[in-house]
């Protein structure tokens, strides 16, 4: 089972992001459709051809989302998934379009998620109870219910903190190290014009400084949420050729989940992003040091840590290490989240880990003006969703 390379990402969009939103407030639909048109037009492809979408959940439509969106946008559809992997949306996005583009099935695939406020509902929304990641979706009978919500699990910030204490129970935990992650993404981020925390560099006291939210991490080693959106088009290589940018082909992917909650995962130190990579890279033929920059998921710089070391960037329990001794700046000799991240571009929501994807696609296409890796051209990807419990990976290469 392979990824011959033969689909593309020939297109990429994204809302600026923005930590208060002041624009119109559209309907999702809405802002799919404008997100839609704009990766298409970056694509250089008319909207009637397009064949295929995948799409994550929509607020106007809690069922039949993907022909809820083609009925609004006009499309005739031979492909079409909505996916739900939280944070890991965007990259199963990536390699799902791929795989339908090469079976056959389509030939131009949407892939989107609007993050942007919408207008306030006329009619009254039931409250309802909070689960163990922060969603609104009823907890009554399930598992979270009963053996965590009671004792204080009830985010992501405890569980990435559970996971930050694990660590350091087995290999020890380097505050500095950890600080110095969030550090080198700011520095990205400052060279990055569209990054909500452009122009605002910060020092490793900076973040030892910053509020410990849940111990031991600071609050500049959490994301900040901020509105925005985006949108990639995926098609064959032979309808890329129209496009004005370099070709960005998909090589190499892997997912793997094994568990919802930390409470139930087989242990907290070996992730779902290491089964993931090795299939990746085994698909797309390349090891880990023909990578010339990768684009991490980093919900918290914890989460970046545990990506390094089990996508097998080093070893098991080097991951301090290895961050103290490499530069993960775009100018560094381990070029990580080249854009700033998520920590330093803002996270919009669900479409948070598009940042990573579509920052891959412009170093490989050469067109990341003011933070270009030179002779980018193999960038890996990864995705999280939930508390590290599903992750996936692509390997892009350049055409």
């Amino acid at each position: 089972m392979t990824l011959r390379g033969t689909a593309v990402i020939a297109g990429v969009t994204e809302f600026p992001p923005q930590r208060r939103y002041d624009g119109p407030r559209l309907l999702a639909i809405e802002q799919w459709a404008e997100l839609a048109r704009l990766a298409l037009a970056d694509a250089n492809i008319s909207p009637g051809e397009v064949d295929g979408l995948i799409c994550a959940d929509l607020r106007e439509s809690e069922m039949f989302a993907p022909a809820t969106i083609a009925e609004y946008v006009g499309w005739s559809l031979n492909f079409a998934e909505r996916i739900d992997l939280g944070g890991a949306n965007p990259v199963g996005m990536v390699w799902r379009a791929a795989a339908a583009i090469e079976l056959g099935i389509c030939e131009t695939v949407v892939c989107a998620i609007p993050a942007r406020p919408r207008p306030h509902s006329p009619i009254p929304v039931p409250q309802r109870s909070w689960n163990t990641f922060g969603s609104s979706s009823a907890v009554w009978g399930s598992p979270q219910a009963e053996f965590e919500i009671p004792y204080g699990h009830v985010g992501q910030n405890s569980g990435y903190a559970l996971i930050a204490n694990r660590y350091a129970a087995e290999f020890g935990y380097d505050p500095l190290a950890s600080a110095k992650i969030a550090v080198d993404q700011r520095t990205n981020a400052c060279a990055n014009p569209a990054a909500v925390f452009h122009g605002q560099p910060i020092t490793v006291d900076d973040v030892l400084a910053s509020k410990l939210v849940a111990d031991p991490l600071h609050l500049l080693e959490i994301v900040m949420p901020c509105a925005g959106g985006a949108a990639i088009i995926v098609t064959t290589a032979e309808r890329a050729r129209t496009s004005p940018h370099r070709p960005v082909h998909v090589v190499g992917c892997g997912e793997h989940l094994d568990h919802k909650s930390p409470a139930y995962t087989p242990d907290l130190l070996r992730t779902p992003i290491g089964p993931a990579a090795d299939r990746a890279f085994s698909m797309a033929g390349v090891a880990r040091h023909d990578v010339d920059v990768v684009q991490l998921y980093d919900c918290y710089t914890i989460t970046v840590l545990l990506t390094i070391e089990d996508a097998g960037f080093c070893e098991k329990g080097q991951g301090m290490a290895f961050v103290r001794e490499h530069s993960l700046t775009w100018q560094g000799d381990f070029p990580t989240n080249t854009g700033g991240g998520q920590l330093g571009f803002g996270q919009a929501s669900g479409a948070g880990g598009f940042c990573q994807v579509i920052e891959a696609v412009r170093q490989i296409r050469g067109s990341a003006v003011g933070r270009q890796v030179k002779g980018c051209d193999i960038a890996f990807v990864s995705g999280t969703g939930g508390v590290m419990s599903e992750q996936t990976a692509v390997l892009l290469r350049g055409g």
